[in-house]
């Protein structure tokens, strides 16, 4: 499971989500990419899963990056404990994504290969994705 080796403040604030990811929204290393569409929090179970189902349907071939990383911990008290006495526990990590991030890139297949397993990870992510080409991506940017 993804998470930090170790990190400066073991408990955070929830933050905020507003507004468009203004890093990490190209496709940089693959030749095709996976794109939130919306803003939620990731958690690391659910990129590790994907991660499975895309690595599974391409047979371990061709190249998966995964270009989101879970260094949010989560907090949680346990069932049945009155409110008060501090802060709960870090009960998992998640990865804050906004609209417009890219979460996982792939190479080295061919298209609809790459568009079906990016497909298949895309069901297992709580997030609307968006299946986009770097080439698609050049074009708009001219």
């Amino acid at each position: 499971m993804l998470m930090p080796k170790r990190v400066k403040h073991r408990m955070q604030f929830r933050g905020n989500r507003r507004g468009k990811a203004t890093r990490g929204n190209t496709v940089t290393y693959g030749e095709y990419g996976l794109i939130a569409t919306e803003g939620k929090w990731i958690k690391a179970t659910q990129i590790e899963a994907a991660r499975v189902a895309l690595t599974r349907y391409i047979k371990r071939g061709g190249q998966v990056w995964i270009k989101i990383f879970p260094d949010k911990p989560i907090t949680d008290k346990p069932l049945g404990v009155r409110m008060g006495s501090g802060k709960g526990a870090v009960e998992y990590w998640v990865a804050v994504v906004k609209p417009g991030r890219v979460m996982f890139e792939i190479a080295g297949v061919p298209e609809d290969q790459a568009r079906e397993a990016l497909r298949l990870a895309s069901t297992k992510l709580p997030v609307k994705c968006k299946i986009v080409t770097k080439a698609d991506q050049e074009g708009a940017e001219q």
